[in-house]
């Protein structure tokens, strides 16, 4: 049950307050764990051809513009609609009814969240919101970066296949290391109800709204 509250804690911060993820994206650009994930590529000398081939696909996902500010939105509201998939209208109305996107509507709250997780990410970034590639997609295809993208891809495949094959269509898997510490809560959530039942996640879900309810 504690890992339910944690989760469920980290739901609620990020419905009760988008803003908050700027706080969770500070690791975007991060040179210390760049190297680390370098080291690692050296050293797992297994993934290194594999890996190759997934450079090879991050180099033409830049080149066909998936830092674009708006492809970073929609593959943020990709995850948001894998979550609301199991999440009932009703369970979604209570939830929200406590925030401020009561009046807004479900959808454009999370739309809301969306912006924000994604201006939060090219705020880190030091870049313009209107991404293009450029320095970002010259920084991406560093060596660190690029084998945090891919390792972190695959443990998205591992974690959650069914958030993976979605964001996979469009290339996104391999953004998702950008945006993975705002919304990782909201994978675990979907990991436990896959592993666990729908039950698990409807506990995680009175938590949720547990939380939001009580906040002031």
């Amino acid at each position: 049950m504690s890992n339910y509250e944690e989760i469920a804690s980290r739901i609620a911060d990020v419905i009760i307050s988008p803003d908050s993820v700027l706080g969770l994206v500070h690791g975007v650009i991060s040179i210390p764990i760049d190297l680390g994930y370098l080291a690692y590529g050296y050293i797992d000398s297994q993934s290194r051809y594999p890996h190759q081939t997934e450079r090879i696909r991050i180099a033409q996902a830049i080149k066909n513009g998936i830092l674009n500010h708006d492809r970073i939105i929609e593959s943020i509201k990709i995850v948001f609609e894998k979550f609301d998939k199991y999440v009932s209208e009703s369970k979604q109305n209570q939830i929200y009814s406590k925030t401020t996107f009561s009046l807004l509507g479900r959808a454009t709250g999370n739309s809301i969240i969306s912006s924000k997780v994604a201006t939060a990410i090219c705020g880190r970034a030091s870049l313009f919101v209107s991404l293009r590639g450029g320095l970002m997609g010259n920084i991406l295809l560093a060596g660190g970066m690029t084998e945090r993208s891919i390792r972190t891809s695959e443990k998205l495949s591992a974690d959650e296949p069914e958030v993976y094959q979605a964001l996979r269509v469009k290339d996104y898997d391999l953004l998702y290391f950008m945006f993975e510490p705002a919304l990782k809560p909201f994978v675990d959530a979907l990991t436990v109800r896959r592993q666990q039942g729908l039950p698990a996640f409807k506990s995680i879900l009175d938590l949720v709204e547990s939380k939001v309810s009580h906040h002031e």
